[in-house]
């Protein structure tokens, strides 16, 4: 709390409890001219119950008790009422409106008691108007138990009306700080759901960025180890060559800008077959087989199978053998499944390695993770396999799309 909230707290409080205590000496002088001197215990009675009016708000059960003590005293000292005294409402305020539950259920006590011990006060035969004929003539114009009976209903009113309305007061603030937390949470809830959104934004955008330069640099490479080995007079061969070198790095540009322009769950350009192609002209020979009947797949589906045929040939080309074919089969059925297996490299064991951890990516969340992430957000499953035995070491991925198809 900064010091011009704490200062707004007690400055009118104390303000208050100030104005009570001026009133009061002001009717202690009044009495002192009507009756003669004024004992130093009726200015302590003063002086208590302003303090009282002045803690009502920072300690509402220390001017509860304070109140008490001023009753006592009234008893104890045969000291009149004093018309100030009505600001004993401002304490039951404080109390019903700031206060403690049990500071609260102890002033809704002290309503009646109140009254009780005016009726005690009368009991014993305290003059509870001797000295303010002029507040309360009226009363004191009747019988006896009139005037006791219209201060018992006085000072209730005094304390009760005050009490019901910061009670009321009460209720209604909790009501709002209910709402206010509710609001605010709702509020942190969005701004948690926004910020979870954009991150996986930016992991999306880095997964394409990883699948677009990662492929387009294994093909670029590819293509560029294959022309050290032509023959210096095939000059048409290393022109061809260096075209497609071209070729795919402009491509590769085109599909960064793509992806970098938000425009990233577009459809890629070409389809399947163009990432197929793409290989096959950097060089390394690939088998593709299709079976059963291609259907169009919805732009979210034919995105992630692009996307995931792309990060699987990537991994084939850097890590498969250049001299093995890799092979790409695509199944129609039910699920759009799709296959890539190719021999591994044993001069990339370390490489192998991150493989059988089911990681290409010294990336966290691209490689296969990011594969996987991605057949997930559409209900598609990754498997990943190396193989042993006869013959050369094998790497299979496999993928499964549904399709939509029954």
């Amino acid at each position: 709390m900064t010091r011009r909230e704490e200062l707004a707290r007690w400055l009118p409080a104390v303000a208050l409890g100030l104005t009570v205590l001026v009133l009061g000496l002001w009717e202690l002088n009044e009495l002192l001219l009507r009756q003669g001197p004024v004992a130093g215990l009726e200015l302590v009675f003063v002086l208590v119950f302003a303090v009282a009016v002045g803690a009502y708000r920072l300690r509402p059960s220390l001017a509860l008790g304070l109140l008490w003590v001023v009753a006592m005293l009234h008893l104890a000292a045969d000291i009149p009422l004093l018309l100030v005294e009505a600001a004993a409402g401002v304490v039951a305020f404080g109390c019903a409106r700031y206060g403690s539950v049990p500071t609260v259920v102890a002033s809704a006590a002290s309503i009646p008691a109140v009254g009780a011990l005016v009726l005690v006060a009368w009991g014993i035969g305290v003059d509870l108007a001797q000295a303010n004929d002029l507040y309360f003539r009226i009363l004191a114009s009747g019988p006896a138990s009139y005037s006791v009976v219209g201060a018992v209903v006085l000072g209730s009113a005094v304390l009760i009306v005050p009490w019901l309305v910061g009670l009321l007061l009460r209720v209604l603030g909790r009501e709002a700080q209910t709402r206010a937390e509710q609001i605010e949470t709702a509020h942190e809830r969005d701004q948690a759901a926004e910020l979870a959104e954009l991150r996986e934004g930016q992991a999306r955008l880095a997964r394409d960025v990883h699948d677009v330069v990662g492929h387009s640099l294994a093909v670029i490479l590819a293509q560029a180890e294959s022309a050290q080995y032509l023959p210096d007079d095939e000059p048409a061969r290393l022109k061809e060559t260096l075209a497609t070198i071209a070729t795919s790095a402009r491509t590769s540009l085109q599909d960064v800008r793509q992806v970098l322009g938000a425009t990233s769950d577009r459809t890629p350009r070409g389809g399947l077959d163009t990432l197929i192609d793409g290989v096959k002209a950097s060089g390394h020979e690939v088998i593709s087989t299709e079976i059963g009947d291609p259907r169009p797949l919805p732009p979210e589906l034919e995105v992630v199978a692009y996307r995931v045929l792309q990060e699987m040939l990537t991994n084939a080309i850097r890590h498969g053998r250049r001299d093995e074919p890799v092979h790409v089969e695509r199944h129609w059925q039910e699920e759009l499944r799709i296959e890539v297996r190719n021999v591994i490299d044993m001069a990339t064991v370390d490489t192998v390695a991150i493989v059988a951890a089911n990681d290409y990516s010294p990336v966290p969340g691209n490689g296969l993770e990011g594969m996987r992430r991605r057949l997930e957000s559409v209900n598609g499953r990754l498997d990943v396999r190396p193989r042993t035995g006869a013959g050369h070491p094998t790497f299979t991925v496999t993928a499964w799309l549904p399709t939509g198809a029954r």
